[in-house]
């Protein structure tokens, strides 16, 4: 056993933690975990009381929620230099959370048919979809990486929101967005990962 152990399914957001596990060269052990009851069990409550992965053990560190995995595994893997240039913490933790917070849910409430009425926009974070997606857009399209010029973890995170927007249709498809993508996404630690989750989702009964 390594001193790290991931918990995930290949069909959930754990192929963001897979990528970012990738990037930092850490040595880890896999666990599987089936949809349904193997979420509800007891063992795996007590890791996440919601019930959900994915989640990663690291010595006595439990961590959930892809932002937070990300942000922990910059911090606790320094020498792969995914935590932000001097100078660029502001941007990172700015786009790092704007991904966890106003995108999610301005993705999730447009896929879901929930738009809030002009007058009650000031109640939810991101305003509206089209202002959220604007905010992103610009970003990416004035700044190679979300932080500034060095790829970090906001990237694998927010990242994958992009990613998976563009191959989904959940997001636009805008020339910054597939630019961006296209750049991240051929770094080699994200081959390594998609190619691990593939490997894991052929072993997985359809």
């Amino acid at each position: 056993m390594t001193d790290l152990t991931f918990w995930t399914n290949p069909r959930s957001r754990g192929a963001i933690v897979r990528w970012m596990l990738e990037e930092v060269g850490a040595t880890y052990d896999t666990v599987m975990v089936d949809f349904g009851p193997s979420m509800r069990t007891p063992e795996f409550l007590a890791l996440n009381p919601m019930g959900k992965v994915p989640v990663i053990r690291h010595d006595a560190h439990v961590v959930t929620e892809c932002a937070a995995i990300c942000a922990y595994l910059a911090q606790a893997f320094p020498q792969a230099r995914l935590d932000p240039a001097p100078g660029e913490a502001g941007a990172y933790f700015r786009w790092l959370f704007f991904g966890a917070g106003p995108l999610e849910a301005a993705v999730t409430n447009k896929a879901l048919g929930l738009t809030p009425p002009p007058d009650r926009r000031g109640m939810v974070g991101y305003g509206d979809f089209d202002t959220a997606v604007s905010a992103l857009e610009q970003r990416v399209a004035q700044s190679p990486y979300l932080a500034g010029e060095r790829f970090t973890a906001a990237d694998v995170y927010t990242g994958s929101q992009i990613g998976w927007g563009l191959t989904f249709g959940t997001l636009p498809d805008r020339p910054a967005f597939r630019d961006y993508w296209a750049r991240i996404s051929a770094r080699p630690a994200h081959a390594r990962a998609a190619a691990l989750d593939a490997a894991l989702l052929a072993e997985v009964p359809a």
